[in-house]
């Protein structure tokens, strides 16, 4: 199987996109790497806390969808060259330093794994 290191998939984390949203917060991602998608989400880790799958979703055509809901028959699509938002509910941050965590299988490449590091600011939605 293909192993994709840490590093390169960072790439797909838009700096500076950290921010608050509501109950929460988002951030976004676009894919320069080649299109693909995922069958299988696992929570999202901010700050060693996991967060659960249904308060996380992605944005798709202006319409959540939980990480929870996607499998074989609805996935996570990142294709090539298009930002998505992730976003978060019923989890508020401070502003500062924060580090997230995120994984996922992929066909034929297994689970993918990578965090980034970023500075949410004080400006709100």
């Amino acid at each position: 199987m293909i192993s994709i290191p840490s590093f390169i998939l960072k790439r797909l984390y838009v700096k500076n996109s950290l921010s608050k949203y509501g109950d929460g917060f988002e951030f976004k991602l676009r894919n320069s790497l080649g299109s693909g998608y995922a069958y299988k989400m696992y929570p999202l880790i901010l700050d060693g806390n996991t967060i659960p799958l249904l308060s996380t979703f992605f944005i798709l055509d202006a319409r959540e969808v939980s990480f929870a809901e996607v499998d074989q028959e609805n996935t996570f699509t990142l294709a090539i060259n298009r930002d998505i938002t992730i976003r978060s509910h019923n989890f508020s941050l401070e502003p500062g330093s924060h580090t997230i965590v995120m994984s996922f299988e992929v066909p034929g490449l297994g689970t993918l794994k990578f965090d980034f590091t970023d500075n949410l600011s004080n400006q709100l939605d």
